[in-house]
């Protein structure tokens, strides 16, 4: 007997939340003074509603190239983000002044700058966030 308000209506499908976006960010040497000394962060970042579908994972399993290590756990209380720019906004967030070092006053990366998504160049923060990666931030050297 179905119980009343749990029923969809016909044709209706279920939304889930995806599984948070784990995200492992590479800090330069200028800037872990933000970062109070750490060379890696990882954040978590949620993920937009997707339908829900049996491949759908119910957490994130361990990092590539690891195996054997538990199982990384988010923190509950995981920012919402699908690109770059929110990343960089999540990481501003934990260790402020970060950002303005990257991203300039119009929104744009800084000419001294190279982000690296899963070693690929970011040009546009509009980029979006694969389930699992890694965020390598470049600093030029210049001077003479």
């Amino acid at each position: 007997m179905p119980s009343k308000g749990r029923e969809r209506p016909a044709g209706a499908t279920a939304a889930a939340v995806a599984p948070p976006i784990r995200l492992r960010v590479l800090i330069p040497g200028l800037l872990r003074s933000y970062t109070g000394g750490e060379a890696e962060v990882e954040l978590w970042l949620a993920a937009s509603p997707v339908a829900a579908s049996p491949a759908t994972p119910a957490a994130p399993g361990p990092a590539p190239g690891s195996p054997g290590r538990s199982r990384s756990v988010p923190p509950p209380d995981v920012p919402p983000a699908a690109n770059v720019a929110a990343a960089l906004a999540e990481l501003d967030r934990r260790f402020p002044g970060l950002r303005f070092r990257l991203v300039d006053e119009q929104g744009g990366i800084r000419p001294h700058v190279k982000l690296f998504l899963d070693a690929r160049q970011v040009r546009d923060l509009g980029i979006g966030l694969p389930a699992s990666g890694e965020l390598m931030i470049v600093g030029a050297l210049s001077g003479g």
